[in-house]
């Protein structure tokens, strides 16, 4: 478990700086949950060791959404139409009554996740990601990183790990000693204050620092986390293997009762 604090990867979510991977997860120059450190990626061999015929080539992770769309569907499921990225200037207000938790759930080529969206603890998180699904801005997007026994990520309608919605909310970080748990729901930030759409499931339980707010909770579906985690991956730009090489598309987010 200790591997999972390696590294940060930096997952600029309003897509204004590249991914850079920092050793030590003291170093705080990052903020994208990550769990391979540089020095874990696999190790550089020669032309000559990695000369293979063109029809036995491992397949080339995408790094984009047209990469990412070009691919087969995982779990069989169907391809959804491409989308047409949206971006706004701040979440409009959904007048939730924070004292009640919302429940959504998340249709992917997998299966269903449903979720509990807990304003109690993050109020301005909920009315953002309550926003964006509600205005269509997830659905046909894909999970750019899946890291079995890790987290889940999605959110980023770019696939690059650099999209966002064209703004930022503030953090709304759980207190000192939280403990990311297995299904437990949370942003991804590129630093303080800069949560965009893009978000994380934890896949298991595992000793991140409370660097990134925590908005809710998957209560069912967790099969589905399953079928999810043995999609095949391929390694991204720095070693980690966490690409899905078949494309998990986030078929649609419905937001249930939110109480008013």
């Amino acid at each position: 478990m200790s591997a999972l604090l390696g590294a940060l990867l930096l997952a600029a979510c309003g897509g204004e700086s590249e991914p850079v991977a920092q050793a030590g997860a003291e170093s705080g120059g990052s903020n994208e949950p990550s769990a391979t450190t540089p020095s874990e990626a696999p190790a550089t061999t020669s032309p000559a060791e990695t000369s293979l015929p063109e029809s036995t080539l491992p397949p080339q992770p995408p790094s984009d959404y047209a990469g990412f769309y070009a691919q087969p569907t995982a779990c069989e499921g169907s391809t959804p139409d491409q989308i047409d990225p949206k971006a706004f200037a701040e979440p409009e207000d959904q007048g939730l009554d924070e004292s009640i938790k919302i429940e959504a759930v998340i249709s992917t080529s997998c299966g269903d996740i449903a979720l509990e969206l807990d304003p109690t603890i993050a109020p301005e998180t909920v009315n953002s990601f309550v926003f964006l699904a509600q205005a269509g801005y997830f659905d046909g997007t894909v999970s750019h990183r899946v890291l079995p026994g890790f987290v889940l990520q999605a959110g980023d309608p770019t696939a690059t790990g650099r999209g966002g919605p064209g703004y930022a909310i503030p953090d709304e970080l759980p207190p000192a000693g939280f403990l990311y748990g297995k299904g437990i729901l949370a942003m991804a930030n590129s630093g303080p204050n800069t949560s965009g759409s893009q978000f994380f499931v934890m896949l298991d339980d595992a000793p991140l620092p409370p660097n990134y707010s925590v908005f809710g909770q998957v209560i069912d579906g967790f099969d589905t986390l399953e079928r999810i985690a043995q999609i095949p991956l391929g390694p991204n730009a720095f070693g980690e293997v966490s690409v899905p090489l078949e494309t998990l598309y986030l078929e649609s987010v419905t937001i249930g009762d939110m109480g008013s």
